[in-house]
């Protein structure tokens, strides 16, 4: 019989996070070049994707903890293929920017998934261990930015039917079956029967009383707060990043995914390897303050970028994933360790659905920063926003009474 492991739940993370990948180095431009939009409209496309997950989030978490992870993620990698292909259909058939409105929140209700994946990682895992487990997500995010932005900004140019970018969209739906043959007969249940939640939780979006007692338990509702106010600073670069690169670098789609590439490796450095040894000399909180900080410096650092030139461009981008890597398994390792085996889904839920709604408010900011104060406004906006965030985090408790024993009994 199949046993849960790190490694099979981690497969299932990065091939979802591959098909994301794919379309970031050019989707915002399509909107904006081919459809006739403006950035602010081009930014959307993010942010209605993370408001379908800012949803949905919590509603498969709660369902997760009722009746198990596997069956959750299945649902969840079916409907990515199928929305990654009506994307694609959208961009070759030219169908209008309602069609990859439409598309985007399908993708979303479809991937809101990392809630449950975190509560997976968190059955199977030591209180000790947690933020080595929560890095395999950020690892597989690092990974899914080396690969899939410089394979689809390869991929975006050829044409189907004349247009540009509907064959990404299609090698992710691609990766989204070969995914979903992977969680049928590879991934293992990770929440036995007897640890399951009894409680009859609502299934409605946003269940207040659950996002009561997660925001009830000690710490959380701060760690929770400085997550959405990095992540709401953060995002601020998701749509715009293209249209910066290439008003102020003059790269392409190829160039772009290749920086957003470099990123991932120095991603994927800090969460797969270096988080797991800091996390057993520095505490979880202590790692989430020096992260913040390192952000906010990056972000500094990349408002002044054009003047001075590509290099600089790459150090910031560094620095930035440096500073997100230590940041995010720790604050997902830090809240789990607050909540009891038969509640993961559920608190975990409700943090990824105000990250989820932070991603929301970021992209949409930063494109009508981008569009209407100036082109550097949105970088700028994010340095100070992490500056408050560092500051919150002084507020998280180094040493909190972690709940050791209840995460692993029912």
């Amino acid at each position: 019989m199949r046993r849960p492991s790190l490694g099979a739940i981690f497969l299932t993370i990065f091939l979802d996070l591959l098909g994301f990948g794919l379309v970031l180095p050019f989707l915002g431009e399509q909107a904006r070049d081919s459809f006739g939009s403006t950035e602010f409209v081009g930014a959307l496309l993010a942010s209605v994707y993370s408001l379908a997950q800012f949803v949905f989030v919590p509603v498969w978490g709660r369902l997760s903890d009722r009746i198990g992870r596997r069956p959750v993620l299945i649902w969840s990698v079916a409907a990515t293929a199928a929305g990654m292909s009506f994307l694609g259909l959208a961009l070759a058939l030219h169908l209008g920017l309602w069609a990859l409105f439409a598309a985007r929140v399908f993708g979303g209700i479809a991937t809101a998934n990392l809630g449950t994946a975190s509560a997976y990682i968190a059955d199977i895992t030591k209180p000790e261990e947690r933020a080595k487990g929560m890095g395999m997500i950020g690892m597989a995010f690092g990974l899914g930015f080396i690969l899939g932005p410089g394979i689809g900004g390869a991929l975006a140019h050829v044409k189907v039917n004349g247009y540009e970018g509907a064959v990404p969209c299609f090698v992710a739906a691609a990766l989204s079956v070969v995914n979903l043959g992977w969680v049928v007969f590879g991934l293992a249940e990770s929440l036995p029967p007897e640890k399951r939640s009894e409680k009859r939780r609502s299934l409605a979006p946003f269940d207040v009383q659950s996002a009561r007692e997660a925001f009830g338990r000690p710490g959380v509702a701060a760690c929770i707060l400085v997550n959405f106010l990095v992540l709401l600073s953060f995002t601020n670069l998701d749509q715009t990043f293209r249209y910066f690169t290439k008003d102020h670098f003059g790269m392409n789609a190829m160039m772009t995914g290749g920086v957003l590439a470099f990123t991932g490796v120095v991603a994927a450095g800090v969460q797969g390897g270096l988080i797991r040894p800091l996390s057993k000399r520095i505490d979880d909180a202590r790692l989430i303050q020096v992260g913040v900080v390192v952000q906010a410096i990056a972000f500094a650092l990349l408002a002044i970028t054009p003047r001075l030139g590509v290099g600089a461009l790459l150090g910031a981008c560094a620095l930035l994933a440096f500073g997100n890597g230590l940041s995010q398994p720790s604050v997902s390792a830090y809240i789990s360790k607050r909540a009891p085996a038969t509640e993961q889904g559920s608190t975990l839920g409700t943090n990824q659905a105000i990250a989820a709604l932070a991603r929301m408010v970021g992209p949409g900011l930063g494109g009508w920063l981008y569009g209407h104060v100036g082109h550097l406004s949105p970088y700028v906006t994010a340095a100070a926003g992490m500056c408050v965030a560092a500051a919150l985090g002084l507020t998280l408790q180094r040493s909190p009474q972690t709940r050791s024993t209840s995460t692993q009994t029912s």
